[in-house]
């Protein structure tokens, strides 16, 4: 370990000074260990209403200063991953602590850092412009590291049985790379997973004629899918993907051939689809071997896309302006929660810091990253919510 290291905030920076008390608070999914509370006595004493819905074991926040369009939310999670083995880390991975710069912790990156920079943004923004125009609002949850249920999905289902929406949204997602800002995040592809059980006779290896091998069954199957060239992308997103994530079967003795198999793949997939023309293809494949076969499907989220309008101009000159230089605009990536948000309507953007700690084992921020974003944000909101 290093010894420049320190376990107070630097230079009292009100984003830093924040986010060392969220990181405090062991937040693993989906227990918001009294997160929400912090931000709540902040948006509340900046003029927000506060409205915590609870869904099951799940904590959320909704929280908006006007009731005016063009409604600008800012979008997060309290919630990390489970630290993993401590004995791996430096430090404690819940007492956040400065080593080189860098500002260690579990959720320091994904994402209580971003939490802390909007937080704070939001309050230097009304105190300079108490009479914004439109709305202000706030979409916390804490599960978005867990199965996703009970957070914001269900908060946007409250949002519009009451017909109230977002006109832009700004997810504090860790979407930068290298640098801070060097990548913006404006759509996400799909995921879409499939359960196969494929059904066989078991026998004895001597005498294959009396079996149905799964195993071979399967193996023109996958041989198919694999092979398979689903799409070539398009002018924002890479082609799709289709990858095996698990494949299970035997019958627990050498001379034995398996009665089933079992697989789990995996489809990443743009706007060139929907969930459905992706089951279709699916089905016509299979429909070009004889097996027996029993398929579930899972949707994860269906692809999103925010195309160069009045918010992507607005977060591509904060960025540049606070950056030195453009970001790329991105669908890469996994899933976020951007993926339910689109369901109301929203322009989405994801902006946050850098991503290369994510999930590790001494989880980082760059100290200096954490008012910069703070900064971005608060452009952003100048930019869309002042006349």
């Amino acid at each position: 370990m290093s010894n420049k290291q320190s376990s107070a905030p630097a230079h009292g920076d009100p984003a830093i000074a924040l986010l060392y008390e969220l990181i405090r608070r062991p937040s693993v999914t989906p227990d918001d260990a009294g997160c929400q509370d912090i931000l709540i006595e902040r948006l509340e004493a900046a003029g927000f209403i506060c409205e915590t819905m609870q869904f099951a074991d799940v904590t959320n926040l909704w929280a908006r200063r006007g009731t005016d369009s063009p409604v600008l939310c800012f979008a997060g999670h309290t919630d990390v991953v489970p630290p993993g083995a401590t004995e791996e880390w430096d430090s404690d991975p819940f007492d956040p602590v400065v080593r080189d710069g860098k500002l260690f912790g579990r959720g320091s990156a994904d994402m209580k850092s971003g939490l802390a920079a909007m937080i704070v943004a939001a309050e230097r923004f009304v105190a300079e412009y108490p009479d914004h125009d439109g709305s202000l609002a706030f979409l916390i949850t804490s599960d978005e590291e867990g199965p996703a249920r009970n957070g914001t999905l269900k908060v946007i289902e409250a949002l519009r049985d009451r017909d109230e929406s977002i006109d832009y949204c700004v997810l504090g997602e860790p979407s930068s790379e290298k640098t801070l800002g060097d990548v913006v995040r404006n759509g996400r592809r799909g995921s879409l997973s499939g359960m196969l059980t494929v059904r066989g006779v078991q026998g004895h290896v001597a005498y294959p004629q009396l079996a149905d091998n799964p195993i071979h069954r399967f193996a023109p199957v996958l041989t198919e899918l694999q092979s398979t060239v689903w799409d070539s992308g398009n002018s924002w997103f890479p082609p799709t993907s289709f990858q095996m994530v698990a494949l299970s079967s035997g019958s627990g003795a050498p001379n034995v051939t398996p009665a089933d198999l079992s697989t789990r793949f995996n489809f990443r997939y743009s706007t060139v689809w929907t969930h459905e023309t992706l089951k279709q293809e699916v089905a016509t494949i299979f429909s070009r071997h004889e097996f027996s076969y029993e398929l579930e499907w899972h949707l994860s989220g269906e692809p999103f896309l925010t195309e160069p309008g009045e918010l992507i101009d607005a977060v591509v000159s904060v960025v540049t302006e606070h950056s030195g230089s453009a970001p790329e605009l991105s669908t890469g990536g996994g899933t976020s929660d951007g993926r339910f948000i689109a369901k109301i309507g929203a322009d989405i953007v994801e902006l946050g810091p850098v991503n290369a700690s994510i999930h590790k084992v001494n989880e980082h921020v760059l100290l200096e990253d954490v008012p910069r974003l703070g900064k971005m944000y608060e452009g952003i909101m100048e930019k869309l919510l002042v006349g």
